[in-house]
This record gives structure tokens, C-alpha cells and sequence, in this order.
């Protein structure tokens, strides 16, 4: 049960000294890191700290696909499958983090497309047709990705759709001439971003 649906508890809890209620409070935060991280940035950092957080996530993300690459063979084996889904996995975990603590929809943007162009630079074997369970999965999985990563372009001020128009246009073409093909349109994602 929240707070709001207790309004015997929420009145109770207003009325407590300012110096219990501040104890209480920095108790609650401490028991919740997402809620931690996001106090901090809210708090205590500026556009200069943004900036920062963007280029270290920018380089986390590559190393990440770096090492990825090294590890996942481009030929269509279940392993591979398997190991990409995890990798995309991972990689939109952190940008969800960045996210939730920066609210940041251009960065975010960004990092999602950012994904999807290493994944299909650098395993697009894995999106020939295949009858294994494991591609089907992935294939539904990255879709689902494609999906949203539009979705957040589409919400861009029209300046920064204009900066990222042409990258994502080819990104979105390249998934456009795999087997995802008909994936993309049983979901009726519009691959045109004009």
C-alpha cells in the first residue's frame, strides 16, 4: 500500500517534527540507489557533469561492443544468438540507467541507435533467416528495440532529428534488407523518419 491510499499515515507523517521528518527522509533514500542516483544528479551536478556522464557512457557502450565483437562469431549458431541477446541486454540496462537519473531523451537517443548500428554492423549474419528458436527470439527482441529507439527519435525537438536523421535512417535500412524485414512490418514500425 502507498502513502497516498493511507491518508491517516500521510497526515501523521507531515506532522512529525522537521527534524524527525529529515531523519526519516535520509533513511528512505539511503534504502533506495536509484533513488541516490538520482538525487545526486538533481542535486549536485550541472550540464558540465552531463556532458561527463554522456562521454563515459558513450565509451562504456564501445568498449562493451568491443569486447562483444571479440567474443560473439558473426555466423548464425545458437551460441551466438544467444550472446548477442545478452549483450543488447546489458547495453540497454545502461542506457536505461543513464536515463533514469538524467532524463536526457537526446542522449538517449542517441545510445539506443548507437546500439542497434553495432549490432547490425557488427553481427548482421546473425539476421539471415534462420530456423532456430534462439534467432526468432532475437530477431523479436531487436524489433522490439528498433521500435522504441523510433519511438524516441520521433519525440526529438526537430533539430536534433534533423543531426541524427541520416545515421538512423541507414541504421534503420540496414535492418530494413535482413529477415527482420517482415518483423519490422508485422509491427508497423515506419523505417522512414522524414
Amino acid at each position: 500500500m502507498s502513502l497516498h491510499q493511507d491518508a491517516e499515515l500521510k497526515k501523521a507523517v507531515l506532522e512529525l517534527p522537521e527534524k524527525e521528518k529529515d531523519k526519516l527522509l535520509v533513511r528512505l533514500i539511503s534504502k533506495d540507489k536509484m533513488l541516490m542516483k538520482q538525487l545526486h544528479f538533481q542535486l549536485l551536478e550541472n550540464e558540465y557533469d552531463l556532458e561527463e556522464r554522456i562521454e563515459k557512457l558513450r565509451k562504456q557502450l564501445a568498449q562493451l561492443f568491443d569486447i562483444g565483437t571479440s567474443q560473439i562469431a558473426n555466423t548464425p549458431h545458437h551460441s551466438n544468438f544467444i550472446a548477442l541477446s545478452k549483450l543488447i541486454k546489458q547495453a540497454s540496462g545502461l542506457v536505461n540507467e543513464h536515463e533514469k537519473v538524467t532524463k536526457d531523451k537526446t542522449s538517449e537517443a542517441e545510445f539506443r541507435f548507437y546500439i542497434l548500428k553495432r549490432v547490425i554492423r557488427d553481427h548482421e549474419r546473425l539476421f539471415d533467416s534462420s530456423y532456430q528458436s534462439a534467432a526468432h527470439k532475437l530477431h523479436k527482441y531487436i524489433t522490439g528495440r528498433i521500435k522504441h529507439a523510433v519511438g524516441k527519435y520521433a519525440k526529438l525537438h526537430e533539430d536534433f532529428q534533423f543531426d541524427y536523421r541520416e545515421d538512423f535512417q541507414n541504421t534503420l535500412y540496414a535492418f530494413g534488407n535482413t529477415t527482420l524485414k517482415s518483423y519490422i512490418s508485422e509491427q508497423r514500425i515506419d523505417l522512414d523518419l522524414n
